[in-house]
């Protein structure tokens, strides 16, 4: 079974009053850019005011600040725009190998989903979570509010990392609300029993509506194992065993097979307007959140 990690090596004290400085940051760079990124065609629009015009002949008399007029002398009308209610869905592979042999990984995509959450909370916009394995299971109802940071940190601090992801069953059932703009972060490592299937799966996310990330986690040494000699390997999601001779040669010819599925699935990702992004279980948190803010997302405000 995966080892157990307390909910104080995830998200200590410090991790989450970084996430507040940093959704501080978010927020005035929002209200700088408030249409950008988040001006969508779907339901769900509230309207802020803006700013103040004169007022014309042939508009409606009713959108004529009165209140203005009494202090001015001059008719003025209100201008409002339109601002999305987003909802953010956060998708987290729960399989064997987010776990195993590499806790690392886990620790790193637990993290970026709490940090997801908590800034989608603090901008008042709704959060769901879910868990991908066998099948799509939704571990919290929608949120909204800061406060809930607390529940999202609770569930997923409790997630089961076992098994295997069917990545295309979980694709096919994932169905968002078409009523509401999403921005969807699917967290994994996209390892699947076949080499092809994350590939395939990502057709699927074309029917998905709204803003859609990939955040591919892995460990520096599932890239570029450190191995040589006579060896006997583990699959830990099926329990496979295999013995091999590796060479220097085989190694190297692990590595281009390994570089080319992680080129198939962002060229994939790409044609299907999905946002891709390769992250290392060892690289400092900060650093790589903000390289993905920047990328650009709704939910950084157009970062």
């Amino acid at each position: 079974m995966p080892e157990t990690l307390e909910r104080e090596d995830l998200f200590d004290a410090s991790f989450l009053d970084r996430l507040r400085v940093l959704a501080l940051r978010l927020r005035k760079r929002r209200q700088l850019m408030r249409r950008g990124s988040q001006s969508t065609p779907a339901t769900g629009f509230t309207r802020e005011f803006k700013d103040y015009r004169h007022y014309t002949p042939r508009e409606d008399y009713r959108a004529i600040d009165w209140r203005l007029y009494a202090r001015l002398d001059k008719l003025f009308v209100r201008l409002y725009e339109e601002t999305q209610e987003l909802n953010l869905h956060i998708l987290l592979d729960t399989s064997t190998s987010m776990a195993q042999p590499f806790p690392e990984k886990r620790r790193q995509a637990l993290r970026f989903a709490v940090a997801l959450a908590y800034l989608a909370l603090s901008a008042q916009q709704r959060v769901s979570v879910y868990s991908m394995s066998d099948n799509v299971h939704q571990e919290l109802p929608p949120l909204r509010g800061q406060g809930n940071i607390e529940k999202v940190i609770q569930a997923i601090s409790k997630l089961k990392f076992d098994g295997q992801t069917n990545m295309k069953r979980c694709f096919e059932e994932y169905r968002p609300s078409k009523q509401r703009y999403g921005i969807i972060f699917v967290i994994s490592d996209f390892f699947g029993h076949e080499i092809g299937s994350a590939t395939e799966a990502v057709s699927r996310v074309s029917a998905w509506p709204g803003e859609n990330h990939f955040l591919q986690i892995i460990h520096p040494e599932e890239r570029q194992p450190e191995l040589e000699g006579e060896l006997e390997l583990a699959e830990v999601e099926t329990g496979e065993r295999r013995r091999f001779w590796l060479t220097k040669k085989d190694v190297q010819r692990y590595v281009e097979t390994f570089d080319a599925f992680s080129e198939n699935l962002a060229r994939e990702c790409a044609s299907h307007r999905v946002d891709f992004l390769q992250i290392s279980s060892n690289e400092a948190f900060e650093e790589r959140f903000l390289d993905l803010l920047v990328r650009g997302s709704a939910l950084a405000g157009g970062a």
